[in-house]
C-alpha cells in the first residue's frame, strides 16, 4: 500500500512501531492563539515527546486536532491552573526545567549541554509576557542567538529549536 493511499491516522499508527520516545516534555503557558499549541503538539509528536504541560486553559480537541496535523491523540496534554501548581508537579517528580527566555543571565543554546540524568521539561512562555518568574527562578535559562534584526521567535518556533537541540544531544551522548 502506498503512503498516499493511507489516512494520516493509518500512517501515524504504522510509524508508532518504529518511533522513539525521549525523556523530554514541553511546558507552555496558555497562548493567545490556539495555533501555537497546535504546532507544539505537532512538534512534540514529531520529535518523540510524549507530553505537553499547559499552564492555563486548553482549547477543545476539535480545535487543536486540525492545527496539530491530526497528532492531538499522540501526545498527552496535562493542564495546570497556575505556575505554582506546575512547579509542585515538577518538584515532586524530580523534573529538570530548561526555560527559553532572553535575559542578561541566559546561556546561549549554542553552548548549553542538556543534563539527561532526570526527565527534562523545555519551557516556552506566553508570547507577550514570557516564562513566569517562578519557573525561571527554578530553571536553567537559555536563549537562541538571533543575529538578524528580529528580536525574538514565535513560541512554537522556539520550541522546535529547543526540541531539535535536546534530541540531537540525547542521541549523540
Amino acid at each position: 500500500m502506498k503512503t498516499r493511499d493511507q489516512t494520516r491516522r493509518e500512517r501515524y499508527n504504522k510509524k508508532l512501531f518504529e518511533s522513539k520516545s525521549y525523556p523530554i516534555s514541553l511546558v507552555c503557558v496558555n497562548f493567545m492563539h490556539d495555533v501555537n499549541l497546535g504546532y507544539l503538539i505537532r512538534s512534540a509528536a514529531c520529535f518523540g515527546v510524549d507530553c505537553i504541560h499547559v499552564i492555563g486553559s486548553i482549547p477543545e480537541r476539535k480545535i487543536l486536532n486540525p492545527l496539530s496535523g491530526s497528532l492531538y491523540d499522540y501526545v498527552e496534554i496535562k493542564r495546570y491552573s497556575s505556575p505554582r501548581s506546575f512547579m509542585d508537579y515538577a518538584k515532586v517528580n524530580g523534573i529538570k526545567l530548561v526555560s527559553a527566555e532572553i535575559s542578561e543571565n541566559s546561556e546561549s543554546i549554542n553552548f548549553y549541554t542538556f543534563d539527561f540524568s532526570s526527565h527534562i521539561c523545555l519551557v516556552v512562555g506566553q508570547e507577550e509576557c514570557g516564562v513566569p518568574v517562578e519557573i525561571l527562578l527554578n530553571s536553567d535559562v537559555i536563549h537562541i542567538p538571533m543575529p538578524g534584526p528580529g528580536y525574538c521567535l514565535n513560541t512554537s518556533q522556539t520550541a522546535n529549536i529547543l526540541l531539535y537541540e535536546a534530541v540531537k544531544q540525547y542521541d549523540t551522548r
